[in-house]
């Protein structure tokens, strides 16, 4: 459970579930559609991203051997508790039943090629474990775009439905505007949370190799890059809620301000006074938090819609 980061994984489940059930199925009720994804077919689609990200983290931390006996020793998983023949075995069958899985769902629905995107988020990730994490940005790009695909996957899944949308198009385009709220949202913060978590790794990320951001161009402009990127998420976030005030949205606004923008306002703050990789820690655990909070506010599109 150590290895495949569970509470990681429950995060991508809620995140599909609410994004589902408190968005898509709503809207598609509204405009009487029936969604592609919905019962066993979500839970084939979720337990897929599940599996899949479980696979890469199980072979990311069995490239990361090394990197992990300085950074996080007292963590290690691979030949500690689980030798590496194991973990690749392990790996393997992850993926592949996530791959198994998104078949099924490509082939008893009118989602479209959900087999392949997939197919390539592994093929992604293990790259991203042998090469990208330890190239300039690379990685980071990487895993961010992989994160906004948990929310990305469930409207391409419903693209039938929405391409086929004529005089009913105002649901399309409510869809595609939240996916993109959220994709971003989830995109953004954790671009930010990976360059975090590279400066809190630095020392091991050094010794093996590694040209992360704070090794190539330093401390302090990592510290920049990131804070400029929460200044343009907190921006869009609250240009969002003045944009949803005229529905009178209160209870949505006043969550966003309190849970999101303040905490990340909290975050910006400490930031430039960390100085040690515990302080890097705890800012990734802050910017995890703030994630999570973000994605729960899903829960107002059920109440409003």
């Amino acid at each position: 459970m150590r290895l495949i980061r569970w509470p990681n994984l429950v995060f991508i489940a809620i995140t599909q579930l609410l994004f589902v059930y408190c968005i898509v199925h709503p809207v598609f009720e509204a405009a009487g559609v029936v969604p592609n994804i919905s019962g066993i077919y979500f839970l084939a689609l979720a337990a897929a991203s599940v599996l899949i990200a479980a696979a890469g983290y199980i072979i990311n931390d069995y490239f990361d051997l090394n990197i992990d006996r300085v950074n996080k020793p007292d963590k290690l998983v691979v030949d500690k508790i689980i030798n590496r023949r194991s973990v690749i075995l392990w790996h393997l069958l992850f993926s592949l039943l996530g791959v198994l899985l998104s078949f099924f769902v490509d082939w008893l629905t009118s989602a479209r090629f959900i087999t392949i995107a997939n197919l390539g988020c592994v093929l992604l990730l293990f790259l991203y474990s042998i090469s990208l994490k330890k190239k300039l940005l690379s990685g980071n790009v990487v895993i961010s775009l992989l994160t906004a695909w948990v929310i990305l996957v469930i409207t391409w899944a419903e693209t039938s439905n929405l391409l086929q949308t004529i005089d009913t198009g105002s649901y399309t385009e409510k869809i595609t505007r939240i996916t993109f709220l959220y994709a971003g949202f989830a995109f953004v913060i954790s671009l930010i949370r990976e360059v975090v978590k590279d400066m809190e790794d630095i020392e091991g990320d050094r010794r093996y190799g590694c040209r992360t951001m704070p090794i190539v161009w330093g401390i302090n402009v990592s510290k920049v890059f990131v804070a400029v990127w929460m200044i343009v998420l907190m921006a869009a976030l609250l240009i969002v809620q003045f944009y949803v005030l005229q529905f009178r949205w209160w209870f949505s606004a006043i969550y966003c301000i309190l849970f999101v923008i303040v905490p990340l306002l909290l975050i910006f703050r400490k930031l430039f006074t960390a100085r040690t990789s515990a302080d890097y820690h705890q800012l990734s655990s802050w910017i995890k938090i703030v994630m999570f909070t973000g994605i729960l506010s899903m829960v107002f599109f059920r109440i409003y819609l």
